[in-house]
């Protein structure tokens, strides 16, 4: 049975997350003494998974503003169904074991092979012509109306990361400049950049072009409207509340 809830977080907290100490378990938060795990990167499905296996628990996450406006879904599996299973499988287990202890019993055959239909010589193989290279991506990130580095003061602690990865670099505070190793392919025709502050969450393609790739190294300033950043997806933190949606009943014709 397919069911749907949101997510909901009452009382935000106003601790500096990127001030925690990250764990196995998500950053620890040394004013509350407890655990808080980032949701922010994890697509719904993973969501979904996460709180069915959690969901007696008391959590404290890290959400994106826009998160708390989705509707997520999860298969619940009944017990009786469970034990079905588990049943199907434990007799599939023991015919598979009658028909090994068949096997071990059966004749054994001899087969002759004759050796002139085997060819001797160099193995080659057909490898695809799309191969990852890691280049280094170099720039500066920059507002587009002065062409300067971001304030920052108003945009402190400004990190970017490529392509989804979790290895994020800090973009230097006074130039804008930035270096970040990346895994791209031949046929890649653009880079997903992500910058992310404290608060701030933005996401924004760019075009690629391997032939503007020089010594593994791509020269490419990134840049950002001060407008846009401003209006990026901004970070929620806190208590994490869960509201199942009803379902609708159907009425018969």
């Amino acid at each position: 049975m397919k069911k749907k809830f949101t997510l909901e977080i009452a009382n935000p907290c106003s601790e500096n997350f990127e001030k925690m100490t990250p764990n196995s378990h998500g950053s620890f938060c040394n004013s509350c003494m407890k655990n808080v795990i980032d949701l922010s990167k994890k697509t719904n499905s993973e969501i979904a998974k996460f709180i069915v296996e959690n969901k007696d628990k008391n959590i404290c996450a890290r959400l994106k503003t826009t998160q708390l406006e989705e509707e997520f879904v999860y298969t619940e599996t009944s017990k009786m169904n469970t034990l079905k299973y588990a049943a199907v499988a434990a007799s599939i287990l023991l015919a598979s074991n009658v028909v090994e202890g068949q096997e071990k019993d059966s004749v054994k055959t001899e087969i002759s092979i004759n050796p002139s239909n085997y060819l001797v010589g160099k193995v080659a193989s057909n490898q695809n012509n799309l191969e990852d290279a890691v280049i280094t991506l170099k720039g500066r990130l920059l507002e587009a109306k002065t062409n300067q580095p971001f304030n920052r003061k108003t945009f402190p602690n400004l990190t970017l990361s490529v392509n989804g990865s979790s290895e994020r670099v800090k973009i230097n505070s006074k130039t804008g400049d930035f270096s970040i190793p990346i895994t791209v392919l031949d046929d890649r025709e653009s880079l997903q950049i992500t910058i992310q502050g404290a608060d701030y969450y933005l996401s924004k393609t760019i075009p690629f072009n391997r032939k503007n790739v020089k010594g593994n190294v791509l020269l490419q300033d990134i840049i950002i409207n001060k407008e846009e950043l401003s209006k990026a997806v901004i970070m929620i933190l806190g208590g994490l509340g869960i509201n199942y949606v009803p379902q609708k009943k159907f009425s018969e014709i």
